[in-house]
């Protein structure tokens, strides 16, 4: 069980303060904070933990109740918001942390301890989007309070790192750590059984294409929508797993949106797919990309930012057009072999590696 604060006598052992905020909500940052987490506290460092959370009642923490070397602070102060700014930086000196890691680059302006902190892209440099003015300056002095102010840059691949130095300079880029992120256990190829019951669960009777992800605008999905269009392929579909309120409308015949898949049915669609498809411009990471490999779904994706160093030599990758995206969907990929599965386990032994040597 977590250990209780009268039982957290061990001064001799440095603490890290771990930001799990994200860890409750269905996003990538849930999933990265979530599956980092889970890894780190598997691990035998020498270490204590102080994990930052909204709510001790969140599912996800039920798994980590057996772990000892962790406690919970309750740390209920919303996302971008005044009490992040003005609260969180006392509770976290109360704390007594010896080191503060943050999942994200939103760290508190005024952060009283020593930090490290993740970037996973710069996506609001590239693609802002209908992001408000005021908000686009929030982001940049946000970001560039945390490059100048961390002691060390959790970069999720090397192209974020490129980024990164490219834009707030060589300082910035030295401070830079690719630690990757990873895919979880249960994407490896389904059996037959699990394919045809994720078949008749979402009523996917052709042979589809798929896509997960957000209808962010760099994520460029029109572009899916218009080639699949543009094909006049009745015997077959495309498939949109994305959020209701993110969704394009209206859409063609044979283009099915749905809204809502559960983490534990995303392998076998990955294997009732024929190919992955993301015509995303702009990824710090791509995981769909990795976990649709890691599944033996076969990937057609844009030729940009970190996706072929992702794919590593094992998806097609084209310019994003029409004409190339009307070219790889007529005569998708083989299905992929020998793809060399990312392991969380592996993003976390790099990320506890950097964390202790800023103790």
């Amino acid at each position: 069980m977590f250990i209780a604060p009268e039982q957290w006598n061990n001064a001799s052992v440095k603490t890290i303060g771990i930001d799990c905020r994200f860890g409750g909500t269905r996003s990538g940052l849930g999933r990265y904070t979530r599956a980092m987490l889970t890894e780190l506290l598997r691990s035998n460092h020498p270490v204590q933990y102080v994990l930052f959370v909204g709510s001790e009642k969140e599912e996800w923490l039920q798994n980590l109740r057996h772990v000892a070397n962790c406690k919970l602070q309750i740390a209920n102060f919303a996302h971008y918001s005044l009490a992040e700014q003005t609260l969180f930086p006392a509770l976290l000196w109360r704390s007594g942390i010896d080191l503060f890691f943050s999942p994200h680059f939103n760290v508190p302006l005024l952060c009283p301890v020593p930090f490290v902190s993740t970037i996973h892209d710069l996506i609001l440099h590239r693609y802002p989007g209908n992001a408000s003015l005021l908000k686009r300056l929030a982001y940049r002095l946000q970001m560039a309070s945390t490059i100048r102010r961390t002691k060390a840059i959790l970069a999720v691949s090397s192209f974020t790192a490129l980024e990164i130095g490219g834009i707030y300079g060589s300082r910035a880029h030295r401070k830079c750590h690719v630690t990757g992120e990873g895919v979880e256990e249960q994407f490896f190829p389904a059996s037959v059984s699990s394919v045809a019951a994720i078949r008749t669960r979402y009523r996917l009777e052709k042979p589809f294409f798929l896509y997960v992800g957000s209808g962010k605008k760099h994520k460029n999905v029109r572009m899916l929508i218009d080639t699949f269009a543009a094909l006049q392929n009745t015997d077959q579909q495309l498939v949109l797993v994305m959020l209701a309120s993110e969704a394009p409308h209206p859409l063609p015949p044979d283009v099915i949106h749905i809204p809502d898949v559960a983490d534990v049915d995303l392998p076998a669609l990955y294997c009732a797919a024929d190919c992955f498809v993301t015509a995303s411009l702009y990824e710090g990471y791509c995981l769909p990309v990795a976990e649709a490999l890691s599944c033996g779904c076969p990937v057609i994706a844009c030729n940009r930012t970190a996706i072929p160093e992702i794919a590593s030599g094992h998806a097609m990758l084209i310019e994003p057009t029409l004409e190339a995206w009307k070219q790889a969907m007529r005569n998708p990929p083989q299905r992929p072999v020998h793809y060399r599965q990312p392991l969380w386990k592996d993003a976390a032994e790099k990320t506890a590696k950097v964390l202790i040597e800023c103790l």
